[in-house]
């Protein structure tokens, strides 16, 4: 059995859910309430920082 292609196809379903992950977490993130819990999260942290 010859293997020398498996890299290939590995790298590529690597790719291909590094992608989705990075799509799924653009629709998540780009939400109004999400956004806004992240913005006041690092208000808080940059305010108890300064």
């Amino acid at each position: 059995m010859d293997d020398r292609g498996m890299t290939t196809a590995e790298y590529a379903v690597g790719t291909l859910a590094a992608a989705a992950l990075g799509g799924v977490l653009f629709a998540l993130l780009g939400g109004d309430w999400i956004g806004g819990l992240l913005r006041a999260l690092l208000q808080e942290a940059f305010s108890t920082v300064t």
